[in-house]
């Protein structure tokens, strides 16, 4: 690939707003899979454009390959901003007479939206406002606790509305941390997340042996060590993982008994439990488990998948 076809491939990806990259790209389908989940997304805009554009020349794009990108580039209908923020104030204002709505325009073409909920006969509380982040072009928003429930439907059709969007995605999924729920929702927890360096091997607690035990048991315990930090690796990768401070799972299950007559088994309810883990950085709290000997390896998939089906409220019934 020559330096003009470079640069025009460089041009090109640089205009594509950062939230639609992926889109975009996916789109163009001229990079695999596989090479997009390899591509560090989280980087600088500057760093990530070499990265796409060396990643190009190693497929040997043509200036016709290029061409095809400005095209798609093109055919992704450009986002209004200010018509969405028109079109949200005034259907929140048509539903509500007393409701104030303000919005702040963030990075990668993101808006906080406040709002402070009134009532008809109240006027709107600035004491208990909702906050919602919505990143343009795509079908998710955050939103912050809503005190007034009965207006979260009104809310959800306002978002859908404003963004063109035929529904906004409901994920069961919270956490304090915005960052962190992005990257989750927009499957950037596979890079390096925040700052971390994956060249850096676990540590390990250097263990006083007695000089008399046997060498096959030093060894057994070492492959077995072995198998843990890969087994764990495999499972949560290199990266440091996006913060969540909780998961919770509520199970519903029929009592089941071989013995006639067991009053639980007459049950016609299924049987109810809560499970809630807590920690302040639960994710790499799970991580930390099986190489600190608390439990073994691998983990439940219960444990493991929060990231990748974007959720930590579970509901378990039998099949």
């Amino acid at each position: 690939m020559d330096e003009t076809v470079a640069e025009f491939f460089k041009r090109t990806i640089l205009k594509i707003p950062m939230t639609e990259m992926m889109t975009i790209l996916k789109a163009w389908d001229f990079l695999s899979e596989k090479q997009l989940q390899d591509v560090n997304f989280q980087q600088r805009k500057e760093s990530l454009v070499q990265d796409l554009v060396l990643l190009c020349e190693k497929k040997r794009a043509s200036v016709h390959d290029a061409a095809l990108l400005d095209i798609v580039c093109e055919d992704i209908d450009l986002f209004d901003m200010e018509q969405f923020k028109s079109s949200f104030k005034k259907i929140l204002q048509r539903a509500l007479k007393n409701v104030m709505v303000s919005f702040r325009d963030a990075e990668e073409n993101a808006v906080w939206i406040r709002i402070a909920w009134g009532t008809q006969y109240r006027k709107p509380n600035q004491y208990k406002p909702v906050y919602v982040v919505y990143y343009s072009q795509t079908p998710y928003a955050f939103t912050s606790s809503c005190p007034l429930r009965s207006n979260i439907p009104l809310l959800g059709q306002a978002l859908t509305v404003a963004s063109n969007h035929h529904k906004i995605v409901k994920m069961d999924l919270r956490s304090r941390y915005l960052d962190s729920l992005k990257a989750i929702v927009f499957k950037q927890y596979n890079q390096t997340f925040e700052t971390y360096n994956s060249t850096t091997p676990l540590q390990e607690k250097s263990l006083e042996l007695d000089i008399h035990m046997d060498s096959r048991i030093i060894h057994e315990n070492r492959i077995e060590k072995e198998r843990v930090q890969r087994v764990t690796q495999e499972t949560f990768g290199d990266y440091s993982q996006p913060r969540l401070e909780f998961a919770q799972y509520k199970l519903e299950t029929k009592f089941k008994s071989d013995f006639n007559g067991d009053i639980l088994a007459e049950r016609k309810e299924p049987l109810r439990c809560l499970i809630k883990f807590s920690s302040p950085h639960l994710l790499e709290a799970l991580k930390s488990l099986a190489p600190a000997g608390i439990a073994d390896a691998p983990l439940s998939p219960l444990l493991t998948c929060i990231p990748n089906k974007g959720m930590n409220y579970f509901k378990i019934k039998d099949k």
